[in-house]
């Protein structure tokens, strides 16, 4: 395949990933107190980097809840939707980043959204300390909280569709198998 027609692909899947992001809150946020922990907006990210590569997927995940911020104001724009932005850019780098270094195993692909969940929890963390100094602060049992404790139904769903997904698309071959 071309370089020309693989950044077409990319941009079209990226547009896809971006869109879901956008659309799959609106189905979990019916369920009030269960639907924000399971992270939907995380998923499309993290397919995305997976997808297209960490550049694709950091950008999705920076784009997605700032754009949903503006058009629906959810997530609430400060502070939010700003943390949400790099923690969701980091997820989407670090798991295309990942991926195409390491084997393309389900091992790989395990250590792959491992390793991008814990990075994109503590640019969270850290963005939030700093959004936060003036007034009320960030303690960390407020990181725990909010990165884990809160967020367990999310990071199971990630952990379970995450790996299946990217493992039909390698067998489909629209993603690569290759180290």
């Amino acid at each position: 395949m071309s370089k020309q027609n693989d950044t077409t692909k990319n941009m079209v899947l990226a547009a896809l990933m971006l869109a879901l992001a956008y659309i799959l809150p609106n189905f979990t946020g019916n369920i009030p107190q269960f639907g924000s922990m399971l992270l939907p907006m995380h998923l499309p990210v993290l397919l995305c980097g997976f997808l297209c590569g960490g550049p694709w997927g950091a950008a999705v995940g920076f784009i997605a809840p700032l754009m949903r911020s503006a058009i629906l104001g959810m997530p609430p724009p400060f502070p939010t939707a700003v943390s949400m932005a790099f923690e969701l850019a980091a997820y989407g780098f670090m798991s295309g980043f990942l991926y195409r270094r390491l084997p393309k195993t389900l091992g790989g692909i395990y250590a792959s959204l491992i390793g991008a969940m814990l990075c994109g929890r503590v640019v969270w963390g850290a963005v939030m300390s700093v959004l936060l100094l003036k007034g009320q602060g960030f303690t960390f049992a407020a990181f725990v909280a909010g990165a884990f404790t809160n967020a367990i139904p999310g990071i199971i769903l990630q952990l379970v569709a995450i790996p299946v997904i990217v493992l039909a698309l390698q067998k489909a071959k629209l993603v690569s198998q290759a180290a």
